[in-house]
């Protein structure tokens, strides 16, 4: 019997139970199959032991069974079927980032594009928060020093809800504001720097009164520019990191840390071309 698989789709936030491997399942989603997605997805390798989740899923008060429900999936799929969808919908803030084996960038067509192994980037053990910090206070708060200069930076969020920001944070002290913050608190949250702007998908003045804000008062320290399902229009190669030596891929963070899955040393020649 060939390998089993339990993949978390982004931003789909479905769980899928398969035999096909991960490239096949991709081709599975592609254009011409049965169940064509159309669009770029992050795929995500979930961890399995005997056939069944090696991590326990978070409490959603009982409207669902999930553990029950990937367990049946995966049953399913080592009985014969191809694939199994577990859970259909709101799989990413329930699933744990512990859980995470291998994570991929897929493109409409099929292609996937696995990122480097996780690297841990800081473990949080402060978790007071309030608004009204001075960036200078949010980076007391992790323990770093405040860089400087201090530049503002542009970030694509894609779980659990996708948007474009723009932030004096670092990604680290990011992370631990955007898991701590009253009010607009994520359980967890999967995101990416970008290296350029899309004055076609967001107006130029969007970005400069963002910047102006940003660096005129203290406390302010986010400043969300667009809501909006971003994935698809921004390309991969403008990602922080992508064929590039700066820091940069998918950063994964709740209130404990964050970790970065890094874009691999050496990227395939064709995949700037391929279809997104």
């Amino acid at each position: 019997m060939s390998e089993t698989n339990l993949i978390l789709t982004v931003p789909h936030g479905m769980i899928v139970a398969t035999g096909l491997g991960l490239e096949g399942y991709a081709k599975h989603r592609s254009p011409g199959s049965g169940k064509y997605f159309r669009g770029k997805t992050i795929m995500v390798d979930l961890g399995l032991e005997a056939g069944r989740p090696s991590f326990r899923f978070f409490d959603e008060g009982g409207w669902r069974d999930a553990a029950g429900d990937t367990v049946a999936a995966l049953a399913a799929v080592q009985a014969g079927k191809r694939t199994k969808t577990a859970l259909s919908n709101n799989a990413f803030s329930v699933t744990p980032l512990s859980a995470y084996r291998r994570v991929f960038l897929g493109m409409t067509a099929g292609a996937l594009l696995e990122l480097g192994p996780a690297a841990p980037m800081i473990e949080y053990v402060n978790h007071a928060c309030h608004e009204e910090l001075t960036v200078e206070q949010v980076a007391r708060s992790i323990g770093r020093p405040s860089p400087s200069p201090r530049p503002v930076r542009l970030a694509m969020v894609l779980a659990p809800v996708q948007f474009l920001l723009m932030t004096n944070l670092t990604p680290e002290e990011y992370a631990w504001y955007a898991t701590h913050r009253p009010g607009k608190i994520f359980r967890q949250v999967l995101f990416t720097e970008l290296a350029t702007e899309h004055p076609e998908i967001v107006a130029a003045s969007r970005y400069q009164e963002a910047r102006a804000e940003l660096t005129e008062h203290p406390t302010k320290k986010t400043k969300v520019i667009a809501v909006g399902e971003f994935l698809d229009d921004i390309p991969y190669r403008d990602w922080v990191g992508y064929k590039s030596p700066a820091r940069g891929g998918l950063y994964a963070g709740d209130r404990n840390g964050l970790a970065l899955w890094p874009f691999p040393a050496s990227i395939p020649r064709n995949w700037d071309h391929l279809s997104e």
